[in-house]
């Protein structure tokens, strides 16, 4: 079988095609077959789809390209769907039968083709129709009132019964809404019950508007669980129509916005109310009578029906194909388990051989202690206590010396930006190693303590003369009678204080006390909560390393000065965090930094812009920490940097959430003003040259952060939630900086005379990344205004579209909900017309409700095949455990890989 491969072309919509020519060919003669091509010009219904093929020595099929011919365009995400289907369906054929199977694969696939490219035509065709208009059909294409999947009427039902058990089987209009589940819209379901009661009135019931029976019930439930559109169009229709008049209004359609912004959260659309009602009337009446019927939503409807038809096909079939791609769960449960360590070994693989280190020593030492104390006199008077004890303080000096190395940030910095450490150590996860030692601290603790406490003192307290005569050179000549011996001496009060400092500082630090908004506690205790508590309860550890050198040098059982190894172990560690620390303060040279703009934006974010100090030296992704001597002259906070090296400042956005950041956006507030051009909420003051009467602001950095890795991948996914979005707006601006360069770069090596070869001129880039996608979560509409100008910005500078921006609001209610119908439906008029979103108030157009995470990778991996994908997440810890799942379950089952990465200050 000689070199040369096959390469054939398929057409998809060639029905009389003899498939038995693909396995007649002779293996080793080039062959390229065609379509044959109706006569006439082609219909939009006759889309023909090119398959090449490449045939290889193995007899395994690949696809080398898949078109659709006579296309102007293609869609990328079909090609690839259809090249992946193509190629994982035809490469498991084998022998003499292989080209047959293929062939029988091929016409079933392409049948799928035909369709997917008969749509792709439509899309084109589509644009004969005012793209405002389908703008706003494609909004109310759901018009969804409550989701029966959860809320079947049994379960309304069964409310209704609780509701109505002290109101004599009548159910109040103001418990409505809770009633059929629309708990968290109150105002929107009584607006519902009160056109359903208009419209069963209508029909000759006795329905009152204050009350309903349960019969009664039922037929609104019927009504708005309704699968028909129409029915539903009818419902909403009904709700902006509160006259009956069967006409909508100006300022009907106001209230109803007003009402939607309401339930959705969105003030500033709640704002602008009348104006919007009138730019959708603008719209949607064509004969400019003044008031819409419910016929130009449904003659608005049925013109694109057919487009909205295809398009959801085509999602279907995108949807079937990706299944197929998807592979099976292994049904054995050991074969699972297996697979299940491997990949979790796979994933955490650095994390793991570090612990296993660690967890080594650590047994090892404590191993060592208790042989070395089980071959001593004192054994057989205080038993395995003494051993047990003397183990678990052997643990306790190396854990205390270790501890300090995790948060010497400069060293660690150091480490990973200037060495290859970082491939097999990972010095993301420092922190959450330094909660593993203070783990392994409180374990050595209660095995020192607790031994010494119940165990071995009392069988000394209690031994014989003559088993007590060996001990008497530790322990004097008089036999101690009870604890009080123990307890007064320099060993025990300075035991006791260490235990009580450890348990104040390791109960601050937990999450509960650290955060105290999500710890309820009586107000005289609020004080004791929050970052302040667990910042200065950290720095009692200061008193517990002077007292556990001399806990050490005071011992019982050891006299000679190089058994007591306390200060061995501690001398370097405690050297090089005391160095961190005089590095830090010599680096903020005591001189505050010059404030160039301070902005405080709604929803408490303070964005403080700087001038870049002389020798700060920064990279996108990475963090810095704030001191303001106003408020406290010690404290130090961590905040990430949210401008580009390459920007003329440099800025942090800060979130008020704990009681620093609280005083912090106070003092600054009140040197701020109004912005100019009524933007709602918005401070502003200058400085500069200005001397707005600014608190001094001291900085210490930059430090190294998992984000700052994102130019080592081609493609990266941005995650951040609320203002976890910092460090990836200096990431999003830093890609298009340096692309920026690079075609300044270019420009500037073509005009120095070697235009006439352009591919001698290869401009070496400034950063491994191609593309990027951003997804930017946040509860509050209000919380857009953070990033506003950033983002258009991006939009407008990033011409060869490297950044995919994705916004979403969770307080708007998902597409298909009645309840952000209307809200879709404007912000699609406005985005189709103007270009700008109604919700973030930019030329990114937002999202509704949550991601579906899912969809979200799949999307990049079958853009993206074959490639490493770097995920980097910030923000709060409710979806990190999704976002790190799938990125390893798509990196495990697909081509695409994807790295998690988190931010852990």
């Amino acid at each position: 079988m000689g070199n040369d491969d096959v390469k054939g072309a398929y057409s998809g919509n060639n029905s009389d095609t003899k498939e038995s020519n693909i396995g007649s060919d002779k293996i080793g003669a080039p062959v390229r077959r065609t379509s044959r091509k109706s006569s006439g010009k082609t219909t939009h219904n006759e889309a023909n789809m090119e398959v090449l093929l490449e045939i290889r020595e193995d007899l395994s099929i690949t696809v080398q390209n898949v078109q659709t011919v006579g296309e102007e365009q293609e869609d990328p995400e079909l090609t690839l769907l259809a090249k992946k289907t193509l190629e994982k369906k035809s490469s498991s054929s084998l022998g003499s039968s292989l080209f047959g199977s293929t062939s029988q694969h091929i016409r079933q696939v392409s049948q799928d083709l035909i369709r997917l490219a008969s749509h792709t035509r439509t899309s084109f065709t589509s644009k004969r129709f005012n793209h405002v208009e389908l703008a706003a059909v494609q909004a109310l294409k759901g018009l969804k009132f409550i989701t029966t999947e959860k809320n079947d009427w049994s379960a309304v039902e069964k409310r209704f019964d609780e509701f109505t058990s002290s109101t004599n089987g009548l159910l109040l209009s103001a418990k409505f809404g809770e009633c059929i589940g629309m708990n968290n819209s109150k105002e929107f379901a009584s607006e519902l019950f009160r056109a359903l009661a208009r419209k069963y009135k209508a029909s000759g019931g006795d329905c009152i508007c204050c009350t309903i029976n349960k019969a009664q019930l039922k037929d609104f439930w019927d009504q708005i669980s309704d699968e028909s559109f129409d029915s539903r169009l009818r419902t909403f229709f009904d709700m902006i129509d509160k006259d009956a008049d069967g006409i909508i209004t100006k300022n009907e359609v106001k209230e109803i916005i007003s009402l939607s912004a309401s339930a959705n959260k969105l003030s500033n659309i709640q704002k602008q109310a009348e104006e919007y009602a009138e730019f959708i009337v603008e719209v949607l009446d064509p004969d400019q009578v003044g008031y819409i019927k419910v016929h130009n939503l449904e003659t608005l409807l049925l013109q694109a029906t057919n487009q909205s038809v295809r398009t959801g096909e085509r999602q279907s079939l995108i949807q079937s194909l990706c299944q197929d791609l998807e592979p099976t769960k292994e049904k054995n449960l050991l074969r699972r388990w297996y697979q299940k360590i491997k990949y979790f070994l796979m994933d955490n693989w650095q994390r793991v051989w570090i612990v296993m280190l660690w967890f080594g020593i650590v047994s090892g030492l404590f191993a060592y202690k208790y042989l070395q104390y089980r071959n001593k006199a004192a054994y057989e008077v205080m038993g395995y206590c003494l051993c047990i004890a003397k183990g678990g303080a052997e643990t306790l000096k190396f854990n205390m010396a270790l501890i300090l190395l995790p948060i010497c940030r400069n060293t660690i910095t150091w480490l990973r930006n200037k060495t290859k450490l970082g491939l097999a150590v990972p010095f993301d996860d420092n922190l959450n190693f330094h909660k593993v030692i203070a783990a392994g601290i409180a374990i050595g603790v209660v095995l020192h303590s607790g031994a010494h406490l119940i165990c071995d003192f009392p069988r000394l307290i209690q031994a014989s003369e003559d088993e007590y005569e060996p001990m008497k050179p530790y322990f004097g000549e008089e036999q101690p009678e009870n604890y009080w011996w123990f307890l007064k001496g320099v060993e025990g009060v300075t035991g006791i204080i260490m235990v009580v400092l450890m348990a104040i500082a390791f109960t601050l630090a937990t999450p509960w006390f650290r955060r105290s908004a999500t710890l309820k506690v009586p107000k005289p205790f609020k004080r004791f909560t929050g970052y302040n508590a667990f910042w200065y309860s950290h720095h009692l550890f200061v008193i517990v390393y002077a007292l556990l050198v001399v806990h050490g040098f005071y011992l019982y059982l050891t006299k000679i000065w190089y058994q007591k190894t306390t200060w061995m172990y501690l001398a370097v560690p405690v050297l090089l965090y005391a160095c961190e620390r005089l590095i830090r303060t010599f680096r903020s040279r005591f001189k505050p930094v010059n404030i160039l703009k301070v902005v405080v934006y709604p929803e408490n974010v303070l964005a403080l812009h700087m001038f870049v100090p002389c020798g700060f030296k920064y990279k996108s992704g990475q963090y810095m920490f704030v001191k303001c001597p106003t408020i406290s002259p010690f404290q130090w906070h961590p905040f990430s940097i949210t401008s580009a090296p390459g920007d003329g400042d440099l800025s942090v956005h800060i979130r008020k959430l704990g009681d620093w950041t609280l005083q912090l956006n106070s003092v600054f507030s009140k040197v701020c003003k109004p912005a100019p051009g009524g933007r709602s909420g918005v401070l502003i003051a200058q400085g500069g040259g200005n001397d707005p009467g600014f608190p001094n602001i001291l900085i210490d950095g930059p430090y190294g952060a998992p984000a700052q890795d994102y130019k080592k991948y081609d493609v990266v996914l941005l995650v951040g939630l609320g203002i976890g979005a910092t460090p990836m707006i200096s990431i999003v601006k830093d890609i298009i900086n340096n692309m920026e360069k690079e075609d300044n770069s270019l420009e500037s090596a073509l005009e120095n005379g070697t235009a006439n070869n352009r591919n001698s001129n290869k401009v070496s880039p400034l950063i491994k990344t191609r593309k990027a996608y951003m997804y930017w979560v946040t509860k509050e509409q209000r919380s857009f205004e953070w990033f506003r100008e950033i983002m258009n910005e991006v939009a407008e500078m990033d011409k060869k579209r490297v950044i995919e921006l994705h916004n979403y609001c969770t307080s708007v209610y998902e597409e298909g909900d009645a309840r952000s119908a209307l809200i879709s439906m404007l912000q699609s008029l406005q985005y189709a017309k103007n270009g700008v979103d109604v919700v973030s108030d930019t030329h990114v157009k937002s999202h509704f409700a949550r991601p579906n995470w899912r969809q979200v990778y799949k999307r990049i991996s079958f853009l993206h095949p074959q490639s490493r994908i770097g995920v980097f997440y910030c923000g709060a810890p409710t979806a990190v455990k999704e976002i790190r799942q799938l990125a390893s379950e798509f990196s495990h089952n697909g081509s695409t890989k994807f790295d998690f990465h988190k931010e852990n200050f």
